[in-house]
């Protein structure tokens, strides 16, 4: 057999094309301990299957702190003060707070209620549109990708869209994966405390005057007499302004580039619009806009794949490569709007399944398809062909 390929997580060369490196990884090594830059191992699951069963497997635990040995715990850098609180949301915690905190947010994010804003949405991308279709060109993130569903995010949560360019360097700084020190001290530190000052005077304000928005009702929320912490509300709130743009962002512009590398799928698209649905699903099993799950920890010794990853070790389940496995999917390396059996795992499974994911799809769909409609003979700048 094959010896796996070394795979350096922070590498430019794999961030910028990590699938063959994980199409070597499904067939050498599916189940693979790594190292991360401060040293310590990661387990990245590939295959679909496995992932899925690591997805959905209650031995795999979001909190680190319930399950690490003294050496182990040892091992984790110090947290930064001002980070703790943020790490208070649902995403990094287990049952029973796990759905506690999902049941406060969820009733916002069901497909009923995301389909009443459609029209908004529609009104947003339009809006975008106008502003640069005199321009003859744009830039794809910053002028539609990123304020459309930003915009969105913050209307439903409260929050004046005017500050939406702090938001942004907020939550890049939130997501950047640099763990260096110097990053820490001169760039994550001071955003991420300016990110909680502004939070706390958002809460404070919405509690005297509250309005119809996601915001004013988490601050006077009680689920079943228990109210959410100070530290739970900085979590939340964090936790649905982060992911409630980024991931659609990341669709809207990894899309957009993949139906421009693939133009006879472009051209399908354009001229049969009603396989925007199912166009959005290959789009997020293509090249979705999360690489990898968050980070999981193994409440035990657990067998997956064949190997036996120790109890405290962290986990990484890789839906990319999940996501392009030819056991599970027919030609995954290539883009097809038509694929009809398309279940991929873009959004996740199990109790961690992306709330947003609702909303994500319609922003994707109307972004998207709209984009096409209005400017039929988009191309990559220095591009000669659709």
């Amino acid at each position: 057999m094959s010896q796996p390929p070394r795979v350096d997580l922070l590498d430019p060369v794999f961030k910028a094309n990590p699938y063959p490196t994980y199409a070597q990884l499904r067939s050498t090594a599916p189940v693979h301990r790594a190292e991360l830059p401060d040293g310590r191992g990661v387990w990245l699951i590939t295959r679909y299957d496995d992932v899925l069963a690591v997805l959905k497997d209650e031995r795999f635990v979001k909190d680190w702190r319930k399950v690490l040995t003294p050496e182990q715990l040892a091992q984790i850098p110090p947290i930064p003060p001002v980070m703790e609180p943020l790490s208070r949301n649902m995403l990094d915690t287990d049952p029973p707070d796990h759905e506690r905190l999902r049941a406060l947010v969820s009733r916002a994010f069901t497909p009923r209620l995301v389909e009443r804003m459609r029209p908004r949405v529609q009104a947003i991308a339009d809006g975008l549109l106008n502003a640069v279709q005199e321009r003859g060109e744009m830039d794809l993130i910053d002028d539609y990708a990123f304020p459309l569903p930003i915009t969105v995010i913050a209307e439903l949560l409260g929050v004046p869209a005017e500050d939406r360019d702090s938001f942004r360097e907020w939550s890049d700084a939130a997501v950047s994966g640099n763990a260096t020190q110097e990053y820490l001290e001169q760039i994550l530190i001071p955003h991420m405390t300016a990110f909680t000052d502004y939070l706390r005077a958002l809460f404070e304000e919405k509690r005297k005057n509250p309005e119809d928005d996601l915001v004013s009702a988490l601050v006077r929320a009680e689920e079943a007499g228990d109210k959410l912490s100070e530290h739970e509300l900085l979590g939340m709130v964090f936790l649905l302004l982060v992911a409630g743009h980024e991931t659609t962002v990341n669709l809207i512009g990894n899309g957009v580039l993949a139906l421009l590398q693939h133009p006879d799928q472009f051209r399908q698209l354009k001229e049969e619009p009603s396989l925007i649905k199912p166009a959005v699903e290959e789009l997020l099993r293509y090249d979705g806009p999360v690489e990898t799950s968050t980070e999981r920890f193994a409440r035990e010794d657990v067998d997956i794949g064949g190997m036996v990853i120790p109890k405290g070790e962290m986990v990484l389940v890789v839906l990319a490569a999940a996501d392009h496995d030819p056991e599970r999917f027919a030609d995954p390396d290539e883009l097809d709007i038509t694929r009809a059996d398309n279940r991929h795992l873009a959004f996740g499974k199990g109790i961690h399944h992306c709330l947003g994911a609702p909303l994500a799809r319609m922003e994707g769909q109307i972004a998207i398809s709209t984009l096409l409609r209005r400017m039929p003979d988009l191309r990559l700048k220095g591009s000669t062909h659709i």
